[in-house]
């Protein structure tokens, strides 16, 4: 697993290749989606850490792929935008947009935000450095890697998009439904299987990993309900 994988969402192509390009050679690894429909389709396929978004799009307004990623995820969403009204601005971040900059802009100041989001993405279970640690687990979203015992563990994009929205959540019950929408999408919010065998796959690898260690132990099921966490705990 490499860099943060952003979906960089902009109609203007040199505007696009400019941020891509910027991102890329800063160890991201970068999407692009020229138009509304793209990014969705984007969206389902491979849920990205972090969003960059214009709302001018040529298909729909970009304050409908906000509400959309916001019915199913948490993701930053940073807007990069030519409205610089204040109402525009209140509309996006009310809609779930998490930050907003408008052009013209420094790609320096864009990179600056976009680490920022990434590291509050761990929520009050993050460090200040935005690692998420789980007794020997540690889950870097900046780097999009996750370590037992300081050794990288070899994640799909899928058990490690699952692994993150349930470190981010100790101790707290996840619901399958939940946790459906947020790995995979509304359209397999009834797939329950897909879930039980992601999650026996991660339990399976965090057990290899560490098989006289916590890491084994770390995901309790809550029969008929979801998943949990353990909490947090030294090693």
């Amino acid at each position: 697993m490499s860099g943060a994988h952003v979906l960089l969402v902009e109609d203007d192509p040199v505007a696009r290749e400019a941020v891509a390009q910027n991102l890329t050679g800063h160890g991201y690894v970068v999407v692009e989606a020229e138009d509304a429909a793209a990014a969705l389709r984007s969206w389902d396929a491979a849920r990205p850490d972090l969003i960059v978004l214009d709302l001018g799009l040529p298909d729909l307004d970009g304050i409908t792929v906000i509400r959309r990623v916001r019915r199913e995820a948490a993701t930053p969403i940073l807007v990069l935008s030519a409205r610089g009204r204040e109402t525009d601005k209140i509309e996006a971040l009310e809609a779930g947009a998490d930050d907003y900059v408008t052009k013209p802009y420094g790609i320096g100041e864009v990179r600056a935000r976009i680490v920022a989001l990434l590291r509050r993405a761990g929520g009050p279970a993050g460090e200040s450095s935005g690692v998420l640690r789980n007794g020997s687990i540690a889950l870097d979203p900046a780097r999009r890697v996750v370590t037992v015992r300081e050794r990288e563990l070899d994640l799909t994009p899928r058990e490690y998009e699952l692994l993150k929205q349930m470190l981010a959540a100790p101790g707290r019950v996840l619901t399958r439904g939940r946790l459906l929408r947020a790995v995979w999408g509304t359209a397999y919010s009834d797939e329950g299987h897909y879930l039980h065998v992601y999650v026996s796959r991660l339990r399976r690898k965090l057990a290899a990993a560490d098989p006289d260690g916590d890491a084994k132990d770390l995901v309790a099921a809550e029969p008929g309900v979801g998943y949990r966490v353990r909490e947090p705990r030294g090693e």
